[in-house]
């Protein structure tokens, strides 16, 4: 049945439905829907792989930085170890435990932890044995650190240096 309006007449549903160049048009509708769901997952998996890589290559540029930076910190603590006690009190000192605390929490708030050593299990993931001292038992436990280790998150930037003793 067709309806009149305006002196125009508007076919109505099911002789739509019915013609070919209609069902043509549903078609192609229904596909170009598809290819844009299609582009639309591929932009936001693009974005969601763009975020990741980001983060990591932060991570890895963080990590980086980090690892220039340990030696001094090193150095730092090595020096504070061997003060002598006649000046443990001197202004001079406590600056230089200050400079020490300061890296510290910056390294701290970059996301970087120290990881623990002394009388850990020994983990090779975080560890690294310069020398196993036998004991009465079977268990590997960190009797030393030689040299602090760090990591940020789950990722080592450098394995503590440790001597193990068997407990």
């Amino acid at each position: 049945m067709t309806k009149v309006t305006n002196n125009q007449s508007i076919p109505d549903d099911s002789s739509l439905n019915n013609n070919p160049e209609t069902v043509e048009l549903q078609q192609q509708v229904g596909t170009l829907t598809e290819a844009l769901q299609r582009e639309r997952a591929d932009a936001t998996n693009l974005r969601r792989r763009y975020e990741e890589e980001l983060a990591n290559l932060r991570n890895r540029t963080k990590a980086s930085v980090v690892t220039e930076l340990l030696p001094t910190i090193d150095n730092f603590e090595r020096a504070l170890k061997h003060v002598p006690a006649d000046i443990k009190d001197h202004e001079y000192i406590k600056g230089v435990e200050g400079v020490v605390k300061q890296f510290e929490k910056t390294l701290a708030d970059m996301g970087v932890e120290r990881i623990n050593t002394v009388d850990q299990p020994f983990d090779p993931t975080y560890h690294e044995a310069v020398s196993l001292d036998d004991g009465d038992g079977s268990e590997e436990i960190v009797s030393e650190e030689l040299q602090a280790g760090y990591k940020i998150g789950d990722t080592v930037i450098r394995h503590a240096m440790v001597r193990v003793t068997t407990k």
